[in-house]
């Protein structure tokens, strides 16, 4: 299970490290590895709990259909988005 140890706050690291527990991954958790260098595209939240993906991996188990677009609904993601501001 990865771990992360990077640049921010203790508070931070372990609010990470749980999302990181409670979740699977099939990018192998590629954002963790780079130190969050290396994010999938987000679009606007508009409102929502979620905000779009911008991306095309069709093996992502959090990319959703959502109207005419997709979804993000990756904890990690969401939470680097929203807390974060990356």
């Amino acid at each position: 299970m990865e771990k992360f140890s990077g640049r921010f706050d203790d508070d931070t690291k372990k609010e990470i490290n749980k999302i990181i527990e409670g979740m699977k991954c099939s990018q192998r958790f590629k954002c963790v590895k780079s130190g969050f260098e290396h994010l999938c595209r987000l679009g606007a939240y508009s409102g929502g709990d979620f905000p779009e993906c911008k991306e095309n991996f069709l093996h992502c188990e959090f990319r959703l259909p959502f109207e005419y677009s997709y979804i993000c609904s990756c904890p990690l993601r969401v939470y680097i988005s929203k807390k974060l501001l990356i």
